[in-house]
C-alpha cells in the first residue's frame, strides 16, 4: 500500500501493472480492498489504480467537506502526482457520484467511464433525511452500528443466503471505517448535484453495471442512465446486488474486460 499526500489527507493507494491506467472508486462506506478481484485481473494488461476516499481505509481524514466535487479533485489530483493525464474512471455507489462529478469538473481526464450500481439523479427530501440521521448515528455510536444497517441494502438476496464470506467481508470494511468520515460521506451524497443533464454530454466511451438484485440503486436507474448516455452499454448482472463487482466477480471482469479490450 502506498501513501501520498493529498491536500491535507495522506492518501492510501495502490499502482500496479502497466499500459492504459483504469482507476477504480470505491463505494460507500468500504475502501479500495473491494476490489481485490479486480486488481489481478486487469493489472496484468492494464495500469490499475485503486484508492482508500478520506476517512475510510488507511486514508485519513480530510478538513475538507466530503463532497463529490472535492472527491474529483482527490481524483485528479492523485493522477497529477502520479504523471497520469487521463484514464479510464470505473466507480461502484457513491464511487459513480465521484466518477459523475470528475466528468463534469475535469472532463479530459476521463478516457472511457464505467458507472456501476449508481445513479445520476440526486437524493429525494426523505432519502436526504435519512443520510443525515444516518451521519448522527456514526457519529454517536461508531461504524460498527452501520454495519446492521447497510449490508441488508448492499448485497443482494442471493448473496445474503449463499455467501456468508462475502458479508463478513463487507463488515471487516465497513468497521473499519472513520465514523467521522462515514458521516462526512453521508452528508456529501446528500447534497450532491443532479447529474442527468451531463449524460448526454458525456462523450467518452460509457458502460453501465448493475446488479439484477441491486434495491439500492435498481436496474431501472441504470437503464435511464444508459439511455441518456449516447452510445453506452449496459449490463445488467444476474443474481447480484448493490455490489456486484464483490458478489459475482468473474462476471464483472468479463463484462469490464470486455469493455476495456473495445476502448
Amino acid at each position: 500500500m502506498n501513501k501520498i499526500k493529498i491536500n491535507d489527507s495522506e492518501l492510501a493507494f495502490r499502482d500496479l501493472g502497466q499500459g492504459q491506467p483504469v482507476v477504480f472508486l470505491h463505494a460507500f462506506p468500504l475502501n479500495q480492498s473491494m476490489w481485490d478481484e479486480q486488481v489481478p485481473e486487469f493489472s496484468q494488461k492494464h495500469r490499475v489504480i485503486t484508492l482508500d476516499w478520506p476517512g475510510f481505509g488507511d486514508s485519513s481524514l480530510s478538513s475538507a467537506d466530503s463532497t463529490m466535487p472535492n472527491f474529483a479533485d482527490v481524483v485528479a489530483g492523485l493522477l497529477d502526482q502520479l504523471g497520469i493525464g487521463s484514464a479510464t474512471i470505473c466507480g461502484l455507489s457513491m464511487g459513480g457520484y465521484a466518477a459523475l462529478a470528475l466528468c463534469r469538473k475535469y472532463p479530459t481526464r476521463v478516457n472511457s467511464l464505467i458507472l456501476c450500481d449508481t445513479r445520476a439523479v440526486t437524493d429525494t427530501e426523505e432519502g436526504k433525511r435519512g443520510r443525515f440521521e444516518t451521519a448522527e448515528l456514526a457519529r454517536n455510536k461508531g461504524a460498527s452500528v452501520i454495519v446492521e444497517l447497510m449490508i441488508p441494502k448492499l448485497l443482494g438476496e442471493t448473496t445474503l443466503k449463499t455467501k456468508p464470506q462475502i458479508a463478513e467481508r463487507v463488515r471487516a470494511m465497513i468497521e473499519a471505517a472513520n465514523p467521522e468520515g462515514i458521516a462526512k460521506a453521508l452528508i456529501g451524497m446528500a447534497g450532491r448535484d443532479d447529474s442527468t443533464d451531463l449524460l448526454a454530454k458525456l462523450i467518452c466511451p460509457t458502460l453501465v453495471v448493475v446488479g439484477e438484485e441491486d434495491t439500492l440503486t435498481p436496474p431501472s436507474e441504470s437503464e435511464k442512465m444508459n439511455a441518456a448516455i449516447p452510445g453506452s452499454r449496459l449490463a445488467v448482472i444476474p443474481k447480484a446486488g448493490h455490489l456486484a463487482n464483490l458478489e459475482s466477480a468473474a462476471s464483472f471482469n468479463q463484462i469490464v474486460g470486455d469493455f476495456l479490450k473495445r476502448t
